[in-house]
């Protein structure tokens, strides 16, 4: 779920937060990055129960209509279409998510069934919705397409929800995208013949991923003196004081990975903080990180001060 550029940036959060405070405690700030990456698990967790709480919540409504005094017709006998979508069924029994919920400990909507109950009601109101219990047809593949629709055009854009994540978590925001897509993505892998083997995903794509974030977030802090210099030297007209601290930790972590990261190749680092900068930095902030780090690397390789390993690194 998480990629190595999603991990860049949760060093580069860590490392500005770390300087914005002050804090020169290592260990501490090393479990607040850990931490902070391992809650896109529960980011995961809560989202995706989203479906399944709304079904319930759907149900439960429906079974206390039906035993009212006086019920009406449509009420003792209503339309189960959503409740029985065999997607949201086969999500509220999953396995794979409700271990991952008892071990991490996960049950938000226990707490906070209100958003559920917003979130039900704005499904209920969207034309997707109602083309959707309307329809005579009643197949996996309606069912499925009903699902991912809801999600993305009603779950993962609301404001409410969105911002309910935001106080939960601060670290939060800059992964909602990633988790609404990664999710996005398995429900439209969704078939009939493998919906019983969905999963929760792995945080980490293999384990060289789950060490690299602490691993350049504790070179580049370790290194910061050494690291600093190999710009500054190489920037006689820009005035160190003038470069943002954002601009100057991306370049650190960059000139990290030139230098202690052999496997990585020069050209990924360089394009992976050209595409933070834009999104994290200021607008020049790509500019001028490219013309520092292109430069940079003409004379650390003169000097031989990089060394690369395995084909193509270069």
């Amino acid at each position: 779920m998480l990629n190595r550029r999603h991990i860049r940036v949760k060093v580069l959060q860590t490392i500005y937060a770390m300087h914005q405070s002050g804090s020169d405690d290592l260990v501490k700030e090393e479990n607040f990055l850990v931490d902070s990456m391992e809650f896109v698990q529960d980011l995961y967790l809560i989202l995706i129960t989203t479906l399944s709480e709304i079904r319930k919540k759907e149900n439960e409504f429906l079974e206390k209509s039906s035993k009212k005094h006086l019920a009406t017709a449509a009420e003792k006998k209503p339309n189960l279409k959503f409740v029985n979508n065999k997607v949201l069924l086969q999500l509220s029994n999953n396995e794979s998510i409700k271990v991952a919920l008892d071990k991490r400990k996960v049950n938000n909507w226990d707490l906070n069934d209100d958003y559920i109950l917003i979130l039900l009601e704005e499904i209920k109101r969207n034309e997707i919705y109602t083309n959707y219990i309307s329809s005579d047809e009643n197949s996996f593949v309606e069912d499925a397409k009903f699902v991912l629709d809801i999600f993305t055009e009603v779950i993962a854009p609301n404001e409410k929800l969105y911002e309910y994540l935001e106080d939960s978590r601060i670290t939060w925001i800059d992964d909602i995208p990633v988790v609404n897509t990664a999710i996005q993505k398995q429900l439209k892998s969704l078939k009939e013949s493998n919906i019983h083997l969905f999963e929760v995903p792995g945080l980490y794509k293999d384990i060289e991923d789950k060490d690299f974030g602490k691993e350049l977030f504790r070179k580049t802090v370790l290194n910061e003196t050494e690291l600093a210099k190999e710009y500054i030297d190489r920037t006689p007209n820009w005035d160190p004081d003038r470069i943002s601290e954002i601009d100057t930790i991306m370049l650190k972590m960059a000139i990290c990975e030139f230098l202690k990261f052999p496997s990585i190749p020069i050209k990924v680092t360089i394009n992976e903080y050209l595409e933070i900068a834009k999104e994290y930095a200021t607008p020049k902030s790509s500019i001028f990180i490219n013309g520092i780090l292109d430069n940079l690397v003409k004379d650390l390789q003169t000097l031989n001060k990089i060394k690369k390993t395995g084909r193509g690194l270069l």
